[in-house]
């Protein structure tokens, strides 16, 4: 297993993005979360096996009424997310 973090830039706001990528990593059996964040960009964090989180990524691209401009992907300690969830409300992750 492997934790990746997602930053994603773009129209990735306000557009359904969130859903898609939840509904992405339900279908793939991958955990994690995905907020957004104040400067505009949304945050994903993914646990999963690296082939499936590569497919993951590339699935990312085609969700409907999202730009992405750019994608930054860094691997980070493992964590352990029994499930994939959306965060609603503050934003609550430090740099």
């Amino acid at each position: 297993m492997k934790t990746i973090e997602i930053r994603a830039s773009g129209r990735v706001q306000g557009v359904g993005f969130r859903a898609c990528v939840k509904r992405i990593a339900t279908d793939l059996g991958v955990g994690g979360e995905v907020m957004n964040l104040p400067d505009g960009r949304v945050l994903i964090t993914a646990v999963g096996e690296p082939a499936v989180l590569d497919k993951f990524v590339s699935m990312l691209y085609g969700c409907p009424r999202v730009v992405i401009r750019d994608l930054s992907l860094q691997e980070v300690p493992p964590a352990r997310y029994p499930e994939f969830t959306i965060q609603w409300g503050a934003y609550q992750y430090s740099t």
